[in-house]
């Protein structure tokens, strides 16, 4: 088998178009009142480029607070990369265990191995050994199930030899999640966080407006599928695009039954390990997961461009 790059869960970067507020102030709320100042910036974090915009009447506040949230993206990147020579996760596949784990890997791992559970194993972070393998045989796959990852007391393990995790498919979703904790406990009230498409907001862009995402075909990016808006929730789109693909843990073969999933969710972890779950499934499996989890919604395009919604997908 083909090596696969480590961006196989490549993400809605590709898929979704922000519409980004222009200029340094909104418009007036009314006569003699000044709406606050929109304060933007971009950061290369976890392999793509990060987009942060926060709406804000104090302008020094406002990037303080922007810079804590790009430095809380930075440490979970050290923790949970799997090229970082002194990461968590590069130790773990390096020795097969780790002990002392911090709580935000820990957090990660968990919350993946729902998602595996929830998907029979397709979506599994432990798929490493099938995308760095030159071939897979039957052994590569035992070593790509899930179940063979112990975690207990702080401390993470391997059952078998040559096993390995990535979290690629969900890490950049927790890491925009701590961004925005970061930003609310900062005292902002109205921001956007965009890593490559996986986006999270705080708020909306007024009041009364809420943000606005163009979610773009993945044929033609000058294409919008449709425009969806977002106030206190996230959004995430999964997808093969070009030479990158989303390889199912269980079976080892590249999904190829979707052009993209897209899914908002109440935060971007999920968001972002959901759409990939969504892509691994399939049409049918995918959005029967979908009616039967609460507070998630989602859209898929399928290879013959059939645009199907969730029951309660309102775009």
């Amino acid at each position: 088998m083909k090596s696969i790059s480590r961006r196989q869960f490549i993400k809605g970067g590709v898929a979704i178009a922000m519409t980004f507020l222009m200029g340094s102030k909104l418009r007036l709320y009314g006569i003699g009142e000044e709406s606050p100042h929109v304060i933007e910036g971009t950061r290369n974090i976890m392999g793509t480029s990060v987009a942060a915009s926060i709406i804000h009447h104090d302008v020094d506040v406002a990037k303080e607070a922007m810079a804590l949230a790009f430095n809380e993206m930075y440490k979970i990147d050290d923790l949970m990369s799997v090229y970082r020579a002194n990461s968590e996760v590069r130790s773990l596949n390096e020795s097969g265990f780790y002990e002392g784990a911090s709580a935000d890997t820990i957090r990660v791992i968990e919350r993946a191995n729902h998602y595996s559970r929830l998907s029979g194993g397709a979506f599994a972070i432990t798929v490493l050994p099938i995308m760095t393998g030159i071939r897979f045989t039957r052994s590569t796959l035992e070593l790509a199930n899930y179940e063979n990852l112990l975690i207990g007391n702080g401390n993470i393990g391997f059952k078998k030899a040559g096993m390995g995790i990535t979290l690629g498919g969900i890490a950049k979703g927790y890491a925009v999640d701590r961004a925005i904790e970061v930003l609310r406990q900062n005292g902002i009230e109205r921001a956007l966080i965009n890593a490559g498409g996986d986006i999270r907001t705080i708020g909306g862009r007024t009041a009364e407006v809420p943000w606005r995402i163009a979610l773009r075909d993945p044929d033609n990016r000058k294409e919008r599928v449709t425009v969806i808006e977002l106030c206190d929730k996230a959004i995430a789109t999964s997808g093969n695009y070009e030479r990158f693909h989303i390889v199912n843990a269980r079976t080892g073969c590249v999904a190829q039954e979707m052009m993209s999933a897209t899914v908002i969710a109440e935060n971007a972890m999920d968001a972002d390990a959901l759409s990939t779950t969504i892509f691994l499934l399939g049409v049918e499996k995918g959005m029967e997961l979908v009616e039967r989890l609460s507070g998630v919604e989602a859209l898929v395009i399928t290879n013959d461009r059939r645009i199907l919604r969730s029951s309660g997908f309102q775009y």
